[in-house]
């Protein structure tokens, strides 16, 4: 009955184990196809030029670069204009705070 189960029906012998299902057969078996060593997968890519990094490094940013969308001149000038407004207001406000704070210290302690 065993040997029933064992072969399917198109004379292939099935097989008995999940490691065997996945091709990790111990024993004897095992030996027979193998015939060269097991390449290390340590997760470490391989040892690379310093040349060859430089360049591959620069193809990449070249690429990158690529897919930018650029801002038109109009765009470019409004946010301009608005970086330079938002900069003002911060000057400004931090100036504020300072007088205030001086101000302040100057009441507090006298001179």
């Amino acid at each position: 009955m065993a040997d029933e189960r064992e072969a399917s029906d198109d004379g292939q012998e099935r097989p008995r184990t999940a490691a065997d299902r996945r091709g990790r057969r111990t024993g004897p078996a095992a030996e027979e196809g193998k015939g060269r060593a097991t390449a290390v997968r340590d997760g470490r890519p391989a040892r690379v030029s310093p040349l060859k990094r430089v360049i591959r490094f620069l193809r990449e940013v070249v690429a990158e670069l690529r897919k930018v969308i650029w801002p038109t001149r109009r765009q470019l000038v409004t946010y301009t204009i608005v970086v330079l407004v938002f900069v003002s207001f911060m000057v400004a406000f931090v100036a504020l705070l300072d007088l205030v704070f001086a101000q302040g210290v100057t009441f507090l302690f006298g001179t």
